[in-house]
């Protein structure tokens, strides 16, 4: 089949390119043609094949109207964007209106108000209303996503098809020693790594207020792009946007992410393969196949206290049997699995269509 991807915009350490490029390259092992529908900021030399048609995409909306304008022509349209009109919607962004709703749990009442007076939410939302009005099918990488999609959609159930995110090919190894010289880290330290942007709503705060109450020699290195001047704390490292994290996962201990809301995160996924305990919440679609104290820790947003506490008992875990453990599930979650599942979904939307 040439199945038409749709993804608008790019972003060199982005969790959602990286996941669309693992997808493009499967479709061509499996001998499809995947045809990048995406606006002009996707460099050429990073897709699998020439096939790119570039639309503008100034904005969700302008991007969703150039889609349909264009028509693209594919045997199925594969949206990983907001895109009303496309055959299969990919929630790989999880659902706004829910997005909206956690995040108003941690404001204070007039922010609240200003942002549902803001005209950029707005047209999300009613972009997003448009996609389930008009997709034959949705693909959804957790369940909580999938809940959510029922509960503000009202999108039937049965055609909503869970298949969480995969990973590729392991990284060679890098050493816990000579990774924390790279980044003259001291070999005593207990290191907490965060990985992501949008600082916001992963919880960086709670992690930096956790890794303070730990005190003695615990540090926090925080990878991603965002306002560092807001975050301050003698117990952080800032290390900007990071392609390569293997680095950074050899010299750490325990792996992060207190998320106010997210889908399923690639990067805790990533960490899980390479040996790292997560600690996370509940709001993490990722946490959805992790063994409490098996594979980390799940705790609820906000509540820095549990978190606290998590970081601190995975600290005392034999990291070898912690690190096999963790390995193991994560290879549960390979691309191949996500690549066929993904297909039984578009085989069988375009045979019906």
């Amino acid at each position: 089949m040439k199945i038409g991807l749709v993804r608008r915009g790019f972003s060199a350490t982005g969790g959602a390119e990286s996941y669309l490029l693992r997808l493009a390259h499967g479709l061509v092992e499996a001998g499809h043609e995947p045809l990048l529908i995406t606006s002009g900021d996707w460099p050429t030399e990073r897709w699998p094949n020439t096939s790119i048609l570039r639309l503008p995409g100034r904005s969700p909306k302008a991007f969703a109207d150039a889609v349909n304008e264009a028509r693209p022509e594919a045997d199925i349209l594969y949206s990983l964007e907001r895109v009303p009109g496309c055959h299969v919607h990919r929630a790989g962004d999880g659902v706004h209106a829910a997005w909206l709703h956690r995040r108003a749990q941690f404001e204070p009442a007039w922010k609240r108000y200003l942002r549902v007076l803001n005209p950029k939410h707005l047209s999300l939302l009613h972009l997003e209303c448009e996609v389930y009005q008009t997709a034959h099918a949705i693909v959804a990488n957790s369940e909580m996503v999938a809940d959510e999609i029922v509960r503000w959609q009202e999108f039937p159930r049965d055609r909503i098809h869970v298949v969480p995110n995969g990973i590729g090919p392991a990284v060679p190894p890098v050493s816990g020693r000579e990774a924390r010289e790279r980044l003259t880290v001291s070999p005593e330290a207990y290191v907490v790594l965060f990985v992501g942007t949008g600082w916001e709503r992963k919880g960086l705060r709670f992690a930096i207020e956790a890794v303070e109450a730990l005190g003695d020699n615990a540090i926090l290195l925080v990878a991603g792009r965002g306002p560092s001047e807001r975050y301050q704390s003698s117990r952080v490292r800032f290390l900007g946007p990071v392609s390569d994290l293997s680095t950074l996962f050899a010299a750490a201990d325990t792996f992060t992410l207190p998320t106010i809301y997210d889908p399923f995160s690639n990067a805790c996924l990533e960490a899980l393969a390479t040996g790292l305990p997560v600690v996370t919440t509940s709001a993490n679609g990722f946490s959805e196949i992790l063994t409490p104290d098996e594979h980390g820790s799940i705790v609820k947003p906000g509540d820095v206290p549990a978190l606290t506490d998590a970081l601190k008992r995975w600290r005392r875990h034999p990291a070898t049997e912690t690190s096999a453990r963790c390995q193991t599930l994560a290879r549960e979650y390979s691309m191949e699995r996500n690549v066929s599942a993904t297909l039984t979904v578009l085989k069988a939307v375009a045979t019906a269509s």
